[in-house]
């Protein structure tokens, strides 16, 4: 089965994911869990030095990089050579380069970087231990105030912080869009709305890659400039329209399939549940719903998507990772029949349920 057909069989999505269930022994293997903090810090310091910038498309040899970068011969090869053994540069022959993931997204001028967002949001998770042992005894997120206001939903009155998150959400939802365009048979649909779509970067790649659908994003009343631009800029402006909106008080924009992707996991599962039953009075008869998030794995074992589901938590009063099962639970419980499963890019997992 290749990445882009749906798995129909809940093992083989199991076996997709990395798991990490195995028991420590070797002291080094447990002194290196609680140093891990330090992987954060060879990316931080290679952007405080600009080193993917300077490198940019090209290539150079360590002594001629560290020279530009000011690093110091004690520590520099080390450093450089650290960076190549995660996976942010690749090292041939004495030269270094940016790997193809650190020229998609840790570049400045690329449509895709969130090293701005990376920085934002380990910003406002902290890094005090108090702030998560909160959490854990509390159930509060970092810097909770009352009404559940966390420092997190300041992006959306800051330009400049919002200008990073979208270029960040952008990153996740084109990875996602392009295989979510070949997965799903979309000519059995002439329509479709993307709820909490944001300016519009999957839609646009759906429209893009199928020029008979048209397509309603519903967001903020905030984001309607944002859509106006990209949709413009990718030539789509035509088949897709934006509502400015509080989906839980508006009608879903009515549509042969309805898209709720990475929505899910701000909301308590009251909210949850509320959100698909809007969905299926949406969906015309016969049509489908796609819930697409960071879920965890059904047996919990994948520790990268359940560390982010704490981290979700910690920067957000409702926020929290959900799985597949839990998530077919409530698409049966709002009417729809759940069809597949499928792993999608960006740690993302989705559910498709038709209205029955």
């Amino acid at each position: 089965m290749t990445s882009t057909e749906f798995e129909t069989d809940g093992a083989a999505l199991r076996r997709s994911r990395r798991t990490g269930e195995q028991p420590l022994e070797d002291p080094f293997d447990v002194m290196f869990v609680g140093w891990s903090f330090f992987r954060s810090k060879l990316l931080t310091a290679a952007m405080e030095l600009r080193v993917f910038s300077i490198l940019g498309e090209g290539s150079l040899e360590g002594a001629e990089l560290a020279g530009r970068t000011g690093l110091h011969p004690r520590a520099g090869q080390v450093f450089l050579d650290a960076l190549a053994a995660v996976g942010l540069l690749v090292r041939q022959d004495g030269r270094y380069r940016n790997s193809p993931g650190t020229l998609r997204h840790l570049l400045p001028d690329r449509d895709g970087f969130v090293g701005g967002f990376l920085r934002m949001t380990t910003e406002l998770m902290g890094s005090d231990q108090e702030s998560f042992t909160g959490l854990l005894r509390g159930g509060t997120a970092r810097g909770q105030g009352a009404g559940g206001e966390v420092p997190f939903t300041k992006i959306f009155h800051d330009p400049e912080r919002l200008r990073q998150f979208l270029s960040a959400m952008d990153s996740f939802s084109g990875a996602v869009g392009a295989e979510l365009a070949e997965v799903f048979d979309w000519s059995r649909v002439a329509s479709f709305s993307d709820v909490g779509g944001a300016r519009g970067n999957l839609a646009a790649h759906l429209a893009a890659a199928h020029p008979g659908l048209t397509g309603t994003v519903l967001d903020r009343p905030s984001m309607a400039e944002h859509f106006d631009r990209l949709v413009s800029e990718r030539g789509v402006g035509e088949r897709l329209r934006f509502v400015g909106a509080d989906f839980f008080q508006a009608e879903l924009p009515r549509a042969d399939v309805v898209i709720l992707g990475s929505v899910l996991h701000d909301w308590p599962m009251e909210q949850r549940t509320t959100l698909l039953r809007k969905a299926y009075d949406a969906v015309h008869d016969g049509g489908w719903v796609i819930v697409y998030d960071t879920m965890l794995d059904d047996e919990r074992r994948d520790p990268d998507s359940l560390m982010l589901s704490l981290i979700m938590m910690l920067q957000s009063a409702q926020a929290g990772g959900f799985t597949p099962a839990e998530c077919g639970v409530w698409m049966t419980d709002a009417g729809f029949a759940v069809e597949r499963t499928v792993r999608l890019p960006a740690l993302t997992t989705a559910v498709v349920g038709r209205k029955i």
